[in-house]
């Protein structure tokens, strides 16, 4: 199947550079995977579409300060690292500009050497693992000079870094947001316990690769970024107990419809677990586990399209794709949602 397959137009304003004021103000695109019906609602509509005993999966993952700007120890040169994931204690995958200039052994220094790091090796797509140094608190240093990343579709500067978190972000260790949980709020997660609606929190450190294009011309010959996946065994409970009632398992993105279709065995039965996954679920792939899905709107020719369409059908994503630009949804990581029942 060619990547072609899965472009469609989208004019360049109808990308959102800001969030909104209200997080569950944003429009609600609702398909129906069987019969490609489509609907127009907002966000805070869900409420009403999701019944009692159903189990919404969330990723609890926090995105950190991820962007450092210092100097190479011996030009002074400015260099630029963007952390990717972490390896072992103080070693981590990053993404370095300008690459050329940071060889094996070179020493970079940041907030005048409140921070260093030695480059050790240049592994796939040419990122770099390093090994930092510093004193006191990791966290804390990367807190006092670190920035949060944006998706470079993003250009806008963000007033506050916690509208590109979800209210229930937990745990450390991602490059970008799972954005399709940006919509809610406190308040909308506690109405959906009151109307008896299962919580269930994995964890998917989101990798920059969810941005990097399909360079491939066959989805077939792409190969997945890894990302670092926990499922614990109070969450495998939750969700198997929902499959076991009869209620559906709605996944609230593409980063927990991976770690759920990772961790379950052709018998339909999910698993707690922690790893690493470079699961690619393109057309052909049969779910296991995931029954509905609420999304935001994706890259055209990404794999985060490719997965969608593998639950709705193709036909019926990009028809709904183009009815969203047609309507002028907002699209990608401050934009609109999408839910497929």
């Amino acid at each position: 199947m060619k990547v072609s397959d899965f472009d469609y137009y989208l004019p360049e304003e109808l990308i959102a550079q800001t969030p909104l004021e209200n997080r569950p103000d944003s429009r609600l695109l609702t398909l129906d995977k069987v019969s490609g019906e489509i609907s127009h609602k907002h966000f805070y509509d869900i409420l009403d579409l999701i019944n009692p005993g159903d189990c919404l999966v969330l990723n609890n993952t926090r995105v950190i300060p991820a962007r450092l700007f210092g100097e190479r120890a011996d030009t002074k040169s400015a260099v630029e690292f963007l952390l990717l994931s972490q390896r072992e204690g103080d070693i981590w995958e990053v993404i370095v500009k300008p690459g050329k200039k940071c060889r094996p052994g070179h020493k970079i220094s940041f907030g005048n050497g409140k921070l260093n790091a030695e480059i050790l090796d240049v592994i796939n797509d040419g990122n770099r693992l390093v090994r930092f140094t510093y004193d006191g608190i990791w966290q804390e240093v990367l807190l006092s000079l670190g920035e949060t990343p944006l998706p470079p579709y993003i250009h806008e500067k963000l007033s506050d870094s916690e509208r590109y978190q979800t209210v229930y972000s937990k745990v450390e260790g991602s490059a970008a947001a799972p954005t399709a949980g940006l919509h809610f709020t406190e308040e909308l997660l506690n109405k959906l316990k009151e109307k008896g609606v299962k919580l269930a929190f994995v964890t998917l450190h989101v990798g920059l690769g969810t941005f990097r294009p399909v360079k491939a011309e066959t989805i077939e010959e792409h190969k997945m970024h890894s990302e670092f996946y926990d499922i614990t065994e109070e969450t495998a409970k939750l969700i198997n107990e929902t499959k076991k009632n009869g209620k559906r398992v709605i996944s609230v993105g593409t980063t927990s419809t991976r770690v759920c279709e990772t961790m379950t065995d052709e018998s339909g039965i999910i698993h707690a677990g922690t790893g690493w996954t470079d699961i690619f679920i393109y057309p052909g792939y049969k779910f296991k586990m995931i029954d509905a899905l609420i999304t935001n709107f994706h890259l055209p020719q990404s794999t985060l399209i490719m997965l969608v369409s593998t639950l709705a059908g193709k036909e019926n994503v990009m028809n709904a794709y183009n009815i969203a630009v047609k309507e002028k949804y907002r699209f990608f990581s401050f934009g609109d949602a999408m839910f497929i029942v």
